[in-house]
C-alpha cells in the first residue's frame, strides 16, 4: 500500500474554511452513524429470533437501505464541500457513538427495544448537526434534515412495536 500523497488537485470548497471545518465534522459524524447503523441492522437481521421474526427481519432491511443510501449521499456531500469522508472500518469502530448489540441470537423484543433506542439517540445527534449547519451550510442542512426525517420514521415504526 502506497503512502505517497496524491498529486490530484483538492476539490475547491464553496464554503469558508471555518464553515467547511464545522460542516465537515457534522458530515463525518453523520457518516459514521449511518455506516454503523447499517452494520448493526444487518447484524440484528442475521441473528434475529422470535415470534415476530419475519416482520422485524424485513423492517431491519429497510433500516439498512435507509442507512446505506444516506451514507453515500452524506459522503458525496462531504467531498463536494472539500472534505474527505472517512468510512473505513477502523475509523467507524474507533469513533462510533452507536450502542452495540451483543453477539449471538437476538430475541425480537430485545432487537425492537435496542433499535428503537439507537434510532432515538441517532435522531438527537442529527438534530444537533442540523443546528450546526444552520450557520455553516444550508445545503448540507437540507440533506441532514432528510436523513433525520427518515431515521425518525424508522424510530416511530420500531417504537410502535414496543
Amino acid at each position: 500500500m502506497s503512502t505517497a500523497k496524491s498529486t490530484l488537485t483538492r476539490v475547491t470548497s464553496p464554503l469558508t474554511d471555518d464553515a467547511r471545518t464545522a460542516t465537515g465534522s457534522a458530515l463525518q459524524g453523520a457518516l459514521v452513524d449511518l455506516i454503523d447503523l447499517h452494520l448493526l441492522a444487518k447484524q440484528a437481521h442475521w441473528n434475529l429470533t422470535g415470534r415476530n421474526f419475519r416482520s422485524i427481519h424485513l423492517q431491519l432491511d429497510e433500516v439498512v437501505d435507509v442507512a446505506r443510501d444516506h451514507a453515500d449521499t452524506v459522503a458525496e456531500r462531504a467531498v463536494a464541500v472539500g472534505v474527505n469522508p472517512d468510512g473505513r472500518a477502523r475509523t467507524v469502530a474507533d469513533s462510533t457513538r452507536v450502542r452495540q448489540l451483543g453477539p449471538g441470537y437476538l430475541p425480537d423484543d430485545e432487537v425492537v427495544a435496542a433499535v428503537t433506542d439507537i434510532l432515538a439517540e441517532m435522531s438527537k445527534r442529527f438534530r444537533e448537526r442540523i443546528k450546526t449547519t444552520d450557520e455553516t451550510d444550508l445545503v448540507t442542512q437540507d440533506l441532514l434534515i432528510k436523513v433525520a426525517q427518515d431515521l425518525e420514521k424508522q424510530h416511530w415504526m420500531f417504537e410502535a412495536q414496543r
